[in-house]
């Protein structure tokens, strides 16, 4: 059964090129529901789910078809349903929660991380030491974050296809200690190994960009391009980013991070070499 938010993904896309479709703007939109542009942002994000009456409300200003509707009411009732990861609430921050469920339901990530290696990748010990901050108050809180970045990993085993481009800085930067990050690069070339996971370094000689410092994730849901979002996040935010323009953007960003990445196989030969020097 598909996840509730991408369910709320897909009735977000039908709305937006609903509202486009009639010429309207978000602003317009919103005034058709007295809200703010604001919510139909959100709405048509994914982010939130809308009230039925509202959809109608919706349905009518943009002269959806009945068929069409209907699907859309489908769509709704769908995504008003309880996420996989609604029981996590206190753990995880709202705009986090919705990451996570885009993230398990994605048919393709990828991601470029420019200091840390990416959670889907690390290792217990390696999550331990990235978590033990003033911002875990006790041993509970720490585990229960353990554990839920440990289950985002699933998406491995399910086939889920991942490329990573990481910085050098990633893969050289201490985190726990000698013996923490020699096992999480011995575990990064494990993972390289898989067929749905693909591994590249971006190397200090490399030609660099200037918007390579920060890092991003592209997710695709079914290879429909049309469908992406791109996710950028802060230290208290997240932004979930799909206008064309801006998905076109990052994607050229991607394509070009990784035509100066080193091949997969001569980044997992520089792992190796990191993670045992002698």
């Amino acid at each position: 059964m598909v996840n509730p938010t991408i369910q709320r993904r897909r009735l977000g896309i039908a709305l937006k090129r609903a509202r486009e479709q009639a010429g309207m703007t978000q602003d317009e939109a919103a005034a058709a529901i007295e809200s703010a542009a604001s919510k139909i942002s959100r709405i048509e994000l994914g982010q939130s789910g809308v009230r039925p009456t509202d959809l109608t409300l919706l349905i009518n200003a943009y002269g959806v078809p009945d068929s069409v509707a209907a699907s859309m009411r489908e769509l709704a009732k769908a995504g008003r349903q309880r996420g996989r990861w609604s029981s996590y609430r206190e753990q995880l921050p709202a705009w986090f929660r919705t990451f996570v469920d885009l993230e398990g339901d994605a048919s393709e990530i990828r991601s470029y991380q420019a200091e840390i290696i990416p959670g889907t990748l690390q290792t217990e010990a390696y999550i331990r030491a990235i978590l033990t901050s003033p911002g875990i108050p006790d041993e509970e809180a720490l585990d229960q974050q353990v554990k839920i970045r440990l289950a985002r990993q699933s998406i491995i085993d399910e086939n889920t296809e991942l490329a990573y481009v990481l910085s050098e800085s990633a893969i050289r930067r201490m985190v726990g200690g000698p013996g923490t990050m020699r096992d999480q690069l011995a575990h990064l070339v494990a993972l390289s190994h898989r067929p749905n996971v693909t591994i590249q370094v971006l190397p200090f000689a490399a030609q660099t960009y200037a918007v390579s410092s920060f890092s991003f994730v592209i997710l695709r849901f079914d290879q429909d391009s049309a469908s992406d979002v791109i996710y950028t996040e802060t230290f208290t935010d997240a932004d979930y980013l799909d206008r064309p323009d801006l998905v076109r953007a990052y994607t050229k960003l991607w394509d070009d991070l990784r035509a100066a990445a080193l091949g997969p196989v001569e980044s997992r030969l520089l792992i190796e070499q990191l993670g045992d020097p002698s």
